[in-house]
């Protein structure tokens, strides 16, 4: 008897939890049609993911710069002033493209962009060395390019450092190789640099674009999506008129669902395959790979739907998403150390999945990091993904309630 009587609720408890399944797997379905049919979402979920990383990583396949071209303005004419460009011109990260005779001919190169550095040598050069007295090299960068500038600084600062080195050991009398070492530097110290030993742009840039990429492209494809449903509907609702969209929880899992598997893929070609095509820097492991990337994928996934209840055009997605994808850069803290930011721009950081997803993929691929080691992008990643995903059943709830209303609206004009 009792067993007879839990019969009928255990039966319409599986026939909900069935149904519900039915509807999300149907919804996802649905995603996935629209999403092949629509250029616009083909272009920002496939095309653009192919194509961008592959093109980004050919531009910086180099890593280094080599062959900054620079003019030296050579007052001095000295067999010491040679010798400096001499050495300067040997660096392989800068060429002497051109001897100027004064600095307004200089500046006129590298106003055409002949140049990117000036170097002049003081008329004083050789006899400030030959009297034992300081001599100094100008050194005039063009700071537009901060790579250039870098190649150029350095090997100015090398070679003035190779002649320093030989001056003290012809003056100081030494009788041994072990004296002159001693007498050059008394301090020895060895450089090791850590997590990018080459000195690589890409090494250094490329992670965090790429997680970026996802990040925008996600973001993009959701709303153009959101975008065509209000303009493919009657009264310009979010929620279609269909028995399948009869549920908050499912319309928003049964979307995310369908995003998540294509960016599954996506991504693995992304942060994977692509570092791997062109030997970049990867020193991280598959299992907190997966483990950042499902909280990031899944927290995107719930904002871009939380945002694109204010899409009502498909263009509108491009003028709220696109521009904001420098500054994003900068607040990932990729290139301005995030200690130097102010808490304000900090705390719009900390709005955003792409911030932490980029400092967490950054020290996972670049500094060979563990899981553990990424505990607070992690835990704030899936801090985001609740909130995202409760914030995007608030919007989808309404927009059902809208759907809903004017359906009601439609049948009561139909029977008047």
């Amino acid at each position: 008897m009792t067993n007879n009587s839990h019969t009928p609720h255990h039966h319409s408890l599986a026939s909900i939890i069935s149904e519900g399944l039915h509807d999300v797997f149907h919804i996802c379905v649905q995603e996935l049609r629209q999403t092949f049919r629509d250029e616009g979402m083909l272009i920002f979920f496939i095309l653009v993911p192919l194509a961008y990383p592959i093109l980004y990583s050919w531009i910086y396949q180099e890593q280094l710069v080599r062959e900054v071209p620079v003019v030296v303005v050579d007052d001095s004419n000295s067999s010491r002033s040679r010798e400096f460009t001499r050495l300067f011109d040997a660096s392989p990260d800068v060429a002497v493209v051109a001897r100027c005779t004064d600095m307004a001919e200089a500046r006129k190169a590298v106003g055409r962009q002949e140049a990117f550095g000036i170097i002049r040598i003081p008329s004083s050069f050789a006899t400030d060395i030959a009297r034992g007295k300081q001599t100094a090299v100008a050194l005039y960068c063009d700071m537009s390019i901060m790579l250039n500038y870098k190649a150029i600084l350095q090997t100015a600062t090398a070679v003035a450092g190779d002649m320093n080195a030989g001056i003290q050991i012809s003056q100081s009398g030494n009788t041994t190789a072990r004296q002159d070492e001693i007498t050059t530097r008394p301090l020895d110290f060895e450089e090791v640099a850590l997590f990018n030993p080459t000195g690589g742009y890409a090494d250094f840039i490329l992670p965090g674009v790429l997680i970026l990429i996802l990040h925008q492209t996600l973001l993009l494809g959701i709303g153009l999506g959101a975008g065509t449903a209000r303009e493919q509907n009657r009264y310009e609702d979010l929620v279609p008129v269909s028995r399948h969209y009869n549920g908050t929880f499912r319309i928003v899992m049964g979307k995310a669902w369908c995003y998540f598997m294509i960016y599954l893929a996506v991504g693995a070609y992304v942060i994977l395959a692509v570092p791997s095509m062109f030997g970049f820097l990867q020193l991280l492991s598959v299992g907190p790979l997966l483990a950042l990337m499902t909280p990031f994928l899944l927290a995107t996934i719930f904002f871009g739907m939380t945002i694109s209840c204010i899409v009502r055009y498909r263009e509108n997605i491009l003028l709220i998403v696109v521009f904001t994808t420098v500054p994003l850069l900068f607040l990932s803290g990729m290139s301005w150390p995030q200690s130097a930011m102010p808490g304000a721009w900090q705390a719009v950081a900390g709005l955003f999945p792409s911030t932490f997803g980029i400092r967490g993929f950054i020290r996972l691929n670049t500094m060979g990091a563990t899981l553990q080691d990424i505990r607070t992008e992690y835990i704030a990643l899936w801090i985001q993904t609740v909130a995202y995903f409760l914030a995007a059943c608030a919007v989808y709830r309404h927009q059902l309630r809208m759907t809903r209303r004017h359906e009601a609206e439609e049948c009561t004009g139909t029977e008047a």
